[in-house]
């Protein structure tokens, strides 16, 4: 058995056990009788007793034997000093290994004491009594032993608060490099005078190292060096440069952005200084008001298959977050008769573009109206609800239901909305900040100066940001005056292509309290993937998107001219992947089922073991809900939230409880209680828990050797260090990345690399443990283990007297079967055995329905042509090309009805778990009229069982049992508490909803229909037609 490995984890009061898995397949019945102890027809119970009997002695023999435990007890008391760093392993004779000194021979199976430790007597005390009275000749070898082996109790809440530490430490060197970042960007504005005709050549990340046909480089395209690097998962980067990321529907060439990009070139020499101070930086960038993105390092960026980038930094939650305080929003949709056709299209496109600029932190309603209101979910009657995905999402699917018909009489909406307000306000349920209503339509008669007067005037609390759709302008100036009346904003939109740009004008209204009072406040986001970010450069981890958190801070203008104005600039931040978290955490003094876990001040979860962002492990695909994942989902015993409300408002505790968790991929059930530690993290909105197994998780088993003794075992060929363990960080220098965990450690304990951050007390554990566990593959040599053997052979036996036994497994009338407790699936008629299990990150498959059937009318090819024709013409009239592409995926989805999609969802599942107070059952199984009678036994000194089962029917057309996840379907009014419920949440410390200095003045204006792209394609037009 020369291919034996000894995988090294330093775990916890290691304990070695021998796992029988035999996996068998019942087609399983309930039983026709009930649970009886009654003996069964050809299946004798006390001949199946006396199998299980002989084959729990058989079991409890080998796995003391083979599985090496006794030969560690031992070996741990031949380790009362270090070996020299000459000495050869000595020859191993099966169960002891000879040191360099005498030592008293016998384990501790041969202590005096035997049984475990007395009531009240604590661990440590108790193992130095069993070593002590191990020999009683030799006393003085055993005291040397309990000073080089001893066993420690873990404490949870210094494991926590240690850990906290670390965390915050990181995070405070992330948060210091955004600053450093926000002070370069504000000073380099503040030296630039704006120049309208600016020219300059700047890197444009999709058009570096592009050539033309004659192969010269592409305008904005120079020769930009690239070469791969390990650190940015091998893309191929400058550390040197950044690159800047215009947006499709963007001029590259516009006066704002080429200024932006040339005053911001300063962020160059930031990216790279802060890049070496803290190497385990990834990327650094700066989002500008202005729509362009710069990046560090620079890399170069790939169009999708339709050759579009649609990233837009603006939409992006870290920049929403720091460019904004939280707010409230009722969104006003006038859904009257004028609105019908094209104006509708755009409305919808309208509110769910809004829908984008909310974030987790923001709470807000819909309202359609027309001569009456209509609340767009109408179980939400008179509240707000929290902008997470999910509650977005519902939203956007009633947008679809909308309809034009009628008058619109917005006075009544206007005062409905201030009462939502106004009310959620005084609940303290919602953002308790900035409030702000806006306004969908395509005109307004009057002014409505009598509603603002009586609700919001003259505080003017809540702002107001008209949109008017369609390009006529007879009722601009009714609304614009509502917005400047009432610190708002005024736009207009005449196409989709106008969408954008003008929903997020708003945000840099709201940000105006913030710009003036100066106020840098650092924000973290949710855990997340950037979507836009790794399609546009083709990220090339095959193990599918790495989730992240960002520290982000707004940047704004310091010109003394610009003060009132409240100009934001932008916003900087930097990434950090949550597997740089995970590298902190101190596996080893966890458990074998202890975990580390964070989540934010919304409970939603940052890290944890059970948190599934992709539909499939490994795919890239990235469930709809997968950032605003509760804790109370994966925790889903702590039915009250105690757990979770503590660790949402930051506080510092203890907390137990009984816990179920699945194994084998969800197959397998283990009831195990948990002991929960938590407290925050300073600096940050997280807090992080830690939780440890009772019995796996509370006791940590240390012991000293020399490093020469343990260097020497850990180096050898059958010995691997757990891949997912970090002994030394090999990230943060350039200089270490090649070393493997092993070469790092050789290099850090023999001090040729002082600067090697390591894990002291982790490496001194894993010596430790290669040296204990060194005998093992000569001991393993040799021996051989047939478990089926010992089965088979245990089911010969019997109690005849002659020693012919009329029955055994080899006959062809009974099957035997041996499983383990998960598969104890035929006990009683209740089915007590098993439980149900609760999915709450499950995805579900949906068919959306057809769209109309309209598209029939097509078939005629002249109809075909005839049709497209006229629909060209008339969406030339009213869009410019980006319409074309820039169209929101609530667009996207009358194209896609009829197809199947996955919908989060919840779902429900068996367990099954044997009962330990059931040692032996029988009875029978009614297969069409065909009585099959069955014995089951336990295993005495296991968790398995025996199943004997007559073969004298034909079962397989029964019902099979199985633990396929099944779909929870909630009734109408459920769904509605759901929606209404909201959990705790710990509201953002900072909060600049208003500035008695601000300057409300700008507060919009109409926009131009553009008509440089229909211009331009109507030769092409004309010239395709002509042929």
């Amino acid at each position: 058995m020369q291919g034996n490995v000894r995988i090294l984890f330093s775990a916890k009061c290691s304990g070695t056990f021998l796992a029988v898995w035999i996996l068998i397949c019942l087609k399983a019945v309930q039983s026709s009788q009930p649970q009886q102890q009654q003996q069964q027809p050809g299946i004798p119970l006390s001949v199946v007793k006396l199998w299980a009997s002989a084959f729990g002695g058989e079991i409890k023999s080998i796995s003391a034997k083979y599985s090496g435990s006794q030969l560690l007890q031992k070996e741990l008391l031949s380790i009362t000093s270090p070996r020299n760093s000459s000495e050869p392993s000595p020859p191993m004779k099966g169960v002891t290994r000879i040191g360099t000194r005498t030592y008293c021979p016998g384990g501790w199976e041969d202590a005096a004491p035997r049984g475990p430790r007395k009531h009240g007597e604590g661990v440590q005390v108790g193992f130095r009594k069993r070593i002590l009275n191990s020999n009683p000749t030799c006393p003085e070898k055993p005291k040397e032993l309990v000073k080089a082996v001893k066993v420690e109790e873990i404490d949870g809440v210094k494991l926590v608060k240690n850990l906290a530490v670390r965390m915050e430490e990181m995070f405070r060197r992330k948060a210091e490099a955004t600053r450093r970042l926000v002070e370069a960007a504000e000073d380099a504005h503040h030296q630039h005078e704006e120049n309208p005709d600016l020219q300059y050549e700047y890197f444009n990340a999709v058009l570096i190292n592009e050539v033309d046909d004659e192969g010269n480089n592409v305008e904005l395209g120079g020769e930009f060096i690239l070469e791969p690097n390990d650190h940015f998962n091998n893309l191929s980067v400058n550390l040197s440069l950044s690159v800047v990321q215009v947006p499709t529907n963007m001029y590259n060439k516009d006066p704002d952005i080429v200024n932006g990009v040339y005053w911001s070139e300063a962020l160059n020499k930031v990216f790279v200084e802060n890049f070496e101070r803290d190497p385990t930086l990834i990327w650094q960038y700066f989002g500008s008001a202005k729509g362009f993105f710069r990046q560090y390092p620079g890399v170069k960026w790939h169009p999708d298959e339709h050759g579009v980038i649609g990233f837009d930094c603006r939409n992006r939650k870290w920049y929403i977050q720091a460019a904004t305080s939280p707010k409230d929003v009722v969104i006003l949709v006038d859904v009257s008769g004028s609105m019908k056709g094209l104006r509708l299209t755009i409305a919808r496109q309208t509110v769910s573009s809004i829908l984008d600029t909310l974030g987790d932190d923001d709470f807000f309603n819909i309202i359609a109206y027309n001569q009456e209101i209509h609340y767009v979910e109408p179980c939400l009657n008179g509240t707000l609800v929290r902008a997470d995905r999910a509650n977005k999402d519902h939203f956007r699917e009633h947008l679809d239901k909308l309809f034009a018909k009628g008058i619109g009489l917005l006075g009544e909406a206007l005062a409905e909305a201030f009462t939502i307000l106004g009310d959620f306000n005084s609940t303290g349920r919602g953002s308790v900040c900035s409030q702000a209503i806006m306004l969908v339509t395509d005109g307004a008669t009057e002014m409505y100066d009598d509603v603002f007067e009586k609700y919001n005037w003259p505080e003017r609390r809540v702002r107001i940001f008209p949109y008017l759709i369609g390009r006529e302008s007879a009722f601009a100036d009714n609304l614009k005056w509502m917005a400047c009346a009432n610190k708002g904003y005024f736009s207009q939109i005449s196409t989709l292509a106008d969408v954008q740009e003008n929903v997020m004008r708003y945000l840099h209204v709201m940000s105006r309290p913030k710009v003036i009072d100066h106020e840098h406040d650092t924000v973290w986001t949710e855990a997340y993937v950037d979507s836009a970010l790794t399609q546009a450069y083709k990220m090339k981890d095959k193990s599918g998107p790495s989730l992240m958190t960002t520290v982000a801070m707004p940047v704004f203008s310091t010109k003394n001219e610009t003060k009132n104005q409240g100009i934001l600039l932008g916003v900087v931040g930097t990434d950090i992947p949550l597997q740089e978290l995970m590298k902190l955490i101190p596996k080893h003094m966890l458990g074998i089922h202890g975990y580390a876990f964070a989540i934010t001040n919304n409970g939603y979860i940052l890290m944890h073991p059970d948190l599934r962002p992709l539909y499939q492990e490994g795919q890239k695909r990235r469930k709809p809900n997968y950032s605003s994942v509760d804790l109370s989902e994966v925790e889903w015993e702590d039915k009250d939230d105690i757990l979770r409300n503590a660790m949402v408002n930051r506080r510092t505790g203890t907390f137990s409880m009984d816990v179920m968790k699945t194994v084998d991929k969800g197959r397998r059930l283990l009831k195990m209680h948990n002991d929960y530690f938590y407290t925050d993290i300073k600096g940050t909105p997280f807090s992080l828990g830690v939780a440890l197994s009772r019995g796996h998780g509370k006791y940590f088993f240390r012991g000293n050797v020399s490093v020469d003794a343990g260097l020497r075992d850990l180096e050898q060929p059958d010995v691997a260090l757990a891949d997912e363990w970090t002994y030394c960080n090999t990230e943060e220098e350039h200089e270490h990345r090649h070393l493997t965990q092993i070469q790092a450690i050789k290099l850090f304990l023999t001090g040729k690399r002082p600067h090697l951050k390591c894990e002291r007390e982790l490496i001194q554990e894993v010596l430790f443990d290669a040296v204990v566990t060194a005998p093992l593959r000569s001991y393993w040599t040799g021996l051989a283990l047939n478990k089926s053997e010992k089965f088979w052979t245990a089911c010969r036996q019997c109690s005849a007297l002659d020693g012919k036994c009329s029955l055994s497994c080899d006959n062809d009338d009974i099957n035997c079967y041996l499983i383990d407790n998960n598969g104890f699936i035929l006990v009683a008629e209740e089915q007590s055995g098993v439980i149900t299990l609760y999915d709450y990150q499950a995805v579900c498959q949906r068919v959306r329905l057809a769209a109309s059937d309209s598209a029939h009318t097509l078939s005629n090819p002249f109809t075909v042509v005839k049709w497209l024709l006229a629909e060209l013409v008339i969406f030339l009239l009213e869009f410019n090309l980006y319409s074309w592409w820039n169209i929101d995926a609530s667009v996207k989805a009358q194209r896609t009805r009829g197809k199947t999609i996955m919908v989060p969802c919840d779902t429900e599942y068996p367990a099954f778990v044997s009962e330990r107070i059931i040692r032996e059952t029988s009875g029978s199984v009614d297969c069409e009229g065909c009585i099959r009678s069955f014995v089951i036994q336990q295993i005495p000194s296991s968790n398995l069982f025996m199943i004997v089962v007559d073969n004298k029917c034909d079962c397989s057309g029964a019902p099979a049992v199985t633990m396929d996840p099944i779909e929870i379907m909630y009734i109408l009014s459920l769904k509605c508490d759901r929606l209404k419920y909201q959990k705790d949440r710990k509201k953002p410390e900072s909060c600049h909803p208003f500035h008695p200095e601000e300057n409300a003045i700008e507060c919009g204006s109409a926009t131009r229909p553009s008509f440089l792209f229909t211009s331009a394609l109507l030769p092409l037009i004309a010239a395709v037609i002509s042929r």
